[in-house]
């Protein structure tokens, strides 16, 4: 478990430095400025600032290396800032890379989501390019961020998840003998349904799922077996409101 530590070093790996070079030229990449500079502003400063307390636990559960989903529960616009705080350079040394609707992609914020390893997709009709560069992060060794359950809920509650992340995780396996890509289940939970300032906020990390246990038989059962499995854990991690209100409290 981790409450709020600040002596990690907020340096990417050499293998991750690589892969970024390597994916200059699509349709998303790292900047090797701007990146480095919010994780620290975000880690010392923002987060500190907002939250009474931030509890992780499970972060010995991220993959090092290799290609890795995040599958977390959607609570609040707060996730995509918490994520790299339990998962990002200062943690594990990687960055994360957002798949982002096509609307949080506009004008000055489409410009910085994009400048932080972010790309856009149309969750209505996600185009093949966009599918195709997320398969080509995964084939890199990048760890891709994906919201299984498409949309932020308060409730506190599991929803049902896309079948999305179980196919493409399913096509870049296939793509590449031994890729093995991992899924990363991930619950957030806020002490308040709407984070306000002094809301704490509890990350739990699970046990990766090897995508690769998933390639035998009918691929359409494969991913509704992984999507089925997913959702499990996700409950098993997520906590009710009140239990995250005691932990805050304590």
């Amino acid at each position: 478990m981790q409450i709020y530590t600040s002596d990690q070093t907020c340096q990417p790996t050499a293998a991750n430095t690589k892969a970024n070079t390597k994916i200059a030229d699509t349709s998303s990449r790292v900047s090797p400025w701007l990146s480095p500079l919010f994780y620290l502003f975000g880690r010392h400063v923002l987060l500190p600032l907002f939250f009474r307390q931030i509890e992780i636990t499970g972060q010995e559960n991220i993959p090092l290396t290799g290609p890795v989903i995040l599958a977390p529960t959607h609570r609040s616009r707060w996730d995509s800032l918490v994520l790299p705080y339990a998962s990002g350079r200062c943690a594990t040394g990687r960055d994360l890379r957002f798949m982002v609707s096509i609307n949080e992609c506009q004008g000055l914020q489409g410009w910085f989501v994009r400048s932080m390893g972010g790309f856009p997709v149309d969750p209505q009709r996600p185009a093949i390019t966009t599918l195709r560069h997320a398969v080509e992060l995964l084939q890199q060794g990048e760890i891709l961020v994906i919201f299984p359950e498409g949309n932020i809920y308060r409730d506190g509650k599991v929803h049902p998840l896309k079948p999305g992340i179980a196919r493409l995780s399913l096509t870049a396996e296939s793509s590449q003998p031994g890729l093995d890509v991992k899924i990363l289940p991930v619950s957030i939970n806020y002490s308040q349904p709407y984070p306000q300032l002094g809301t704490s906020v509890k990350i739990d990390i699970g046990t990766a799922i090897s995508v690769s246990d998933y390639t035998f038989g009918k691929v359409k059962q494969n991913a509704q077996n992984l999507t089925s499995d997913l959702a499990l854990v996700l409950q098993k991690l997520s906590h009710p409101e009140s239990q995250i209100k005691e932990i805050s409290q304590s």
